[in-house]
């Protein structure tokens, strides 16, 4: 008889390691605090408006579809989406308007056309980008980077002779410096360090694999909204046997002689011989391993960036947006100088603004939208959340005002706003932090929590707090290096 596991939270690396598993043959239960799927990728309504909660960009649907491979079914019996021709609109306050395509070559062909010069340049940033992805994928994104077996490999060894063409040693301003003249294309190319809760003038200039996977990869949308890759998971979950308890918070994980036996919830013990834990990283040493030192890796890293959101319902349809939007700050160093080393909130943010019901027609009323708002801000250290979004809203609406020749605010008909207080008490994210730790040094990008404890036996971590990091591809990754460490 196959072992038993526990999986501690139903975000979206809980969901994926609970039908690996299961797959395999292991009797597995998932328990989940909330009366839902939990972590960032589920919906909600106002009103008669469908909103996704959490992350909006889909890429890499093929980790999906192994989920399913893995599984023995047909992926379309539970999930569809297409690819859009448009990965993002980009604004500048000045006018400027940039199409990205998701095809490179679209992509390249627009950069000639809106930057000039640089068309050449770009065509080799994203040839190189696509070479050190391919290059450290399935040591790095794929593996566990805490077994030595990692570094015996020939993909470890092709890595290592690459070492210098992976730009891990300069900052990606300093690496986008080196290609681009432009400022706007430079600030575009720099705003995918928040993508795992960085700076672009810190982090590591390897993070421009990131835009590989818009630009080259493709961006996508499922037929029924991003949560639907959460929600369609669950439902192969259950078909295939896994068991979900919901309500249901996990107070403890029990041990005994150095290995899991099982957890406690609401008092009662549940046995298991394996315990999965897709909680923060943080949390889970807080408040389910009380006594056990937490890792230096834990202790000493600096909290990812965290975000305002604002979820409105517009009573009117805009033209002249997309479904992905980015209206640009006047000066992007110093937002990110607010960010990480003032903690507040820049004047004059960069605004993304998307809207899923220009494709996902069910998602608002006919001649309406739903507006996703999003804003990159400090984790939460204390500061007063309900003074800075008022302040914010303001801001943003001026700014969309200003820049799209737009006058919103008679149009927001509905409204919920998050700050990181909101983050942290709704997906027990620690500090609101949206990837868990930033990548502002190599130390914090390279060295995160393995994927097991070095300590504990038949204990493993997944989500995007511990290796290989935060966005749904690295959760789904993390998914499958521990479903393969179970073996």
């Amino acid at each position: 008889m196959k072992k038993k596991v526990i999986v501690v939270g139903s975000g979206i690396a809980g969901l994926a390691v609970s039908i690996r598993l299961r797959s395999k043959g292991y009797n597995v239960e998932v328990f989940e605090k909330n009366n839902n799927i939990g972590g960032k990728l589920n919906d909600f309504y106002i009103d008669n408006f469908r909103h996704d909660f959490g992350p909006k960009l889909f890429t890499m649907p093929n980790l999906i579809e192994d989920i399913y491979k893995e599984a023995g079914v047909n992926i379309e019996e539970y999930f569809k989406y297409d690819k859009l021709d448009i990965a993002c609109k980009y604004f500048w306050d000045d006018g400027h308007v940039f199409y990205a395509y998701s095809d490179s070559q679209k992509f390249v062909n627009e950069v000639g056309k809106k930057f000039y010069k640089d068309e050449k340049k770009v065509k080799s940033y994203i040839w190189n980008s696509r070479k050190k992805f391919n290059l450290v994928k399935k040591i790095f994104l794929e593996k566990s980077l805490h077994k030595i077996s990692t570094y015996l490999s020939l993909d470890a060894l092709k890595a290592t002779l690459n070492i210098l063409h992976l730009n891990i040693f300069i900052s990606l301003n300093s690496l986008n410096r080196k290609y681009f003249r432009d400022e706007k294309l430079i600030q575009l190319f720099n705003r995918f360090a928040t993508y795992n809760g960085s700076s672009p003038y810190l982090t590591s200039g390897i993070m421009s694999i990131i835009q590989h996977l818009e630009h080259d990869l493709g961006v996508y949308m499922p037929k029924k909204g991003i949560s639907d890759i959460s929600y369609s998971l669950q439902r192969l979950a259950l078909d295939i046997g896994v068991k979900f308890h919901f309500n249901s918070q996990i107070d403890k994980i029990l041990i005994k002689d150095k290995s899991v036996i099982g957890v406690m919830s609401s008092g009662i013990d549940y046995k298991a011989d394996i315990v999965v834990s897709n909680m923060d990283i943080n949390l889970t040493y807080e408040k389910l391993l009380k006594g056990y030192e937490k890792p230096f890796y834990v202790k000493n890293y600096e909290p990812s960036s965290s975000a305002i959101v604002f979820y409105w319902n517009m009573n009117k349809s805009f033209s002249n947006i997309n479904v992905h939007n980015i209206i640009f700050s006047r000066d992007q160093r110093e937002e990110f100088d607010h960010i990480f080393n003032k903690k507040s909130i820049y004047n004059d943010p960069t605004v993304y603004i998307c809207s899923t019901s220009k494709i996902v027609k069910e998602d608002a009323p006919a001649g309406c939208e739903n507006w996703f708002i999003l804003i990159n801000s400090p984790f939460d250290n204390g500061q007063d959340w309900e003074e800075i979004k008022k302040d914010l809203r303001n801001n943003i609406i001026k700014k969309i005002n200003s820049t799209l020749k737009v006058n919103i605010e008679s149009n927001i008909v509905g409204e919920k706003i998050l700050t990181p207080v909101d983050i942290e008490a709704e997906t027990l994210s620690k500090f609101g932090s949206l990837y868990g730790s930033s990548s502002n040094s190599l130390k914090s990008a390279f060295v995160r929590h393995p994927n097991f404890s070095k300590k504990i036996n038949n204990l493993y971590f997944c989500g995007g707090s511990v290796h290989p990091g935060g966005g749904i591809p690295l959760c789904l990754n993390s998914a499958k290096i521990v479903s393969d460490l179970i073996g």
